[in-house]
């Protein structure tokens, strides 16, 4: 069967295939890492030797295969009107889980129709700076606020890669010409000012960071730029011109009232697969106070 038939008919949307060298975008990505711009993300600062050379996570490394997987353009939301990122659809698993398989599915047929090529795959974990191959591969684009832009479906995508010693030929045609223009709805947007320039984040602004990846506590001040989502943020993607404006609140999460009761296995029970769960209820409790303006408990008491 056809590589890129197949894809569709696992749901994904586009792929493209790529050499395996240096990451196009690897220098500015090195600078940005340099500049301390990662905020307390240190594994994005390792193993930099591999971003550079991909060929290190798979021996005899010669493609790339990017896939893009689209996720709903709805807001999940609770009954009590607070929202989370589009990303997380509470209803399903976590996209790590559902992407690999889907993905080992296309690395299975490049198996068995390049014999004896070897293939791995990877799911936003490997040190792999997939929107360069995205890019590279004709994916689509770099918008001005750093998301891989998909012609027809926006950025409201999951990106996944298999590696291969295969030598698929290449679908890139030197990028896609970016049509933002002088367009900076993006930068505007931002409630942080984490998108300081197009096409540049300082992540330890961020809401996405600030309510997911960080150690610590969100404080009130950035509670007060949350608005009404507990977590992540898709303000700079929801006033992009190339993403779908046909989104409604989905109410697939229970009231904020009863996250703040739960215990830890009722938490589980709850978000347990989700993409919830990377945070855990600790900080998602956190972000909650900060955005409510509530008391907050933790470990060692009243914060």
């Amino acid at each position: 069967m056809d590589l890129f038939e197949a894809a569709k008919q696992l749901g994904f949307v586009a792929m493209g295939v790529s050499p395996c060298q240096r990451p196009l975008f690897f220098d500015p990505f090195r600078a940005w890492v340099a500049a301390g711009k990662q905020g307390d993300m240190a594994w994005l600062a390792r193993h930099m030797d591999i971003r550079e050379d991909p060929g290190r996570l798979l021996e005899g490394c010669r493609s790339v295969v990017s896939l893009a997987y689209p996720y709903s353009v709805n807001r999940p939301a609770t009954p009590d009107g607070y929202v989370a990122a589009r990303y997380t659809e509470p209803r399903r698993q976590d996209y790590h889980d559902r992407l690999r398989e889907s993905a080992k599915q296309v690395a299975r047929l490049i198996e068995t129709n390049y014999p004896g090529a070897k293939t791995r795959v990877c799911v936003d974990s490997a040190p792999l700076l997939e929107r360069s191959f995205a890019y590279a591969s004709g994916l689509g684009f770099i918008g001005k606020n750093n998301m891989l832009i998909v012609p027809g479906y926006g950025s409201y995508v999951f990106l996944t890669e298999v590696l291969t010693t295969a030598r698929i030929p290449g679908t890139g045609h030197g990028g896609i010409q970016n049509p933002c223009g002088d367009c900076r709805r993006c930068v505007e947007a931002c409630p942080t000012g984490a998108l300081e320039k197009p096409f540049g984040v300082d992540a330890a602004k961020c809401l996405s960071y600030l309510t997911i990846e960080m150690k610590q506590m969100v404080d009130e001040k950035t509670g007060e730029k949350m608005g009404r989502c507990f977590f992540g943020c898709d303000r700079c993607q929801e006033v992009c011109p190339f993403n779908p404006k046909e989104s409604r609140e989905d109410v697939s999460l229970p009231p904020v009232k009863s996250i703040q009761t739960m215990d830890e296995p009722s938490f589980t029970s709850v978000f347990g697969k989700t993409a919830f769960a990377r945070a855990g209820l600790t900080k998602i409790r956190g972000n909650i106070a900060a955005m409510t303006g509530e008391p907050r408990e933790c470990e060692n008491g009243v914060l």
